[in-house]
């Protein structure tokens, strides 16, 4: 059957896409299912550089695209059934925690103040000191954190629209869509401020919009669709990414990583890279693990390869936080490792849960922040 998204009826349109997002979710288990490599053992890791607990808490499982949110020192979270929660990133004590009547798909998105989470019916609820603001209905699904910024709070939908709401009301102010594949990934994608510009990840581009208007201001591609199906054609931006000063550099599933200059609008430059999770760096590098658990160190200036390392081969990693004294990844068997900046080399590893992380590293109030899908926080240190 030769069908077009555009030809569809809305009934069929939705059924379609769900059935696109399990073909995905099939797709992506078999990747990392029965057929990968064994990774091989690793026996009596040196403590090359001590990694300390400073503080545990517990959130609840989570079974969607996370992101923690940090400021300053608290940091937002949330759980799959709808407990939404801020933390004091120094103690790991809760600042205020609330259970929402619906589970939750997307979150959190915070300025700091105000907390967003997009709902499994589709509604954007946004939250103050555990009290609920307001809630507004959307127009499809979303799998990427409400973005809270300039007063106002920006949906990204899995329909690649982005919808502006004032801040304060609820009140919609604009929404923009751009047309791209008819696949979507049930992941986080990209959507952060650069000075006056909101940038957000719509298929394999970057585009620049005016937050007050919506108007696309500049595009600027990471990856390219290319293959003979849907599957092999997707190209989503995923998060997380890394920003200093005006570039921000990002992965495009499974094909690239790239840095765009998001004043100017302007590609600086992009590497094919096979991995699925996004990346992390500091001033110099940047760190993007591929799918097959290598992780690949590139000069942020230029896109240059510095470094890689196999000792993670065949395991399944998450996204990369870079501190001072190393890269901090986890694998699917709850161990997180710290990696050298100057050549990967292996400096510690600690066991954290039995499952995977459920959201990137993050760093706030002093600790590295770490969140299991068993709902497990961990406030870390790295002297």
């Amino acid at each position: 059957m030769n069908t077009t998204m555009s030809s569809l009826t809305p009934i069929m349109r939705s059924t379609l896409t769900r059935f696109a997002l399990m073909s995905v979710c099939v797709v992506l288990a078999a990747c990392s299912g029965t057929s990968r490599p064994k990774p091989t053992e690793i026996q009596g890791v040196p403590v090359l550089q001590d990694v300390r607990t400073r503080w545990t808490a517990n959130v609840g499982k989570v079974d969607f695209p996370l992101v923690v949110s940090a400021r300053d020192d608290r940091i937002a979270l949330a759980n799959s059934q709808g407990v939404v929660a801020v933390l004091d990133a120094t103690t790991g004590k809760d600042v205020w925690r609330l259970k929402l009547d619906q589970a939750i798909s997307a979150g959190v998105g915070s300025d700091g103040q105000q907390v967003a989470v997009v709902t499994r019916n589709n509604e954007i609820v946004t939250l103050q000191d555990g009290k609920v603001q307001w809630r507004k209905s959307l127009p499809a699904q979303s799998f990427t954190a409400p973005l809270v910024a300039g007063a106002r709070v920006f949906v990204l939908t899995a329909d690649r629209s982005v919808i502006a709401f004032d801040g304060a009301t609820g009140r919609q102010l604009w929404t923009q869509q751009r047309p791209g594949e008819p696949l979507v990934l049930k992941q986080a994608g990209v959507m952060l401020a650069v000075k006056n510009t909101l940038v957000v990840g719509l298929s394999g581009r970057l585009a620049g919009l005016d937050p007050s208007t919506g108007v696309i201001r500049w595009e600027s591609a990471i990856a390219t669709p290319r293959g003979t199906n849907d599957v092999e054609r997707l190209v989503d931006l995923v998060s997380p990414v890394h920003r200093v000063g005006d570039v921000v550099c990002v992965r495009a599933f499974q094909a690239a990583v790239g840095c765009v200059n998001a004043e100017r609008g302007q590609g600086v430059w992009t590497r094919p890279s096979v991995g699925e999770m996004g990346v992390n760096g500091d001033e110099n590098l940047l760190i993007a693990p591929l799918s097959n658990g290598v992780v690949q160190a590139w000069s942020r200036a230029t896109g240059e390869r510095l470094w890689e390392t196999e000792r993670l081969k065949y395991r399944i990693l998450s996204a990369p936080l870079v501190t001072p004294r190393g890269v901090l990844v986890a694998d699917n068997g709850g161990w997180l490792y710290l990696l050298s900046l100057a050549d990967g080399a292996l400096l510690n590893r600690i066991k954290l849960d039995t499952e995977e992380l459920a959201a990137a590293p993050v760093f706030a109030g002093g600790s590295y922040v770490v969140v299991t899908r068993e709902g497990r926080v961990v406030g870390l240190q790295i002297p």
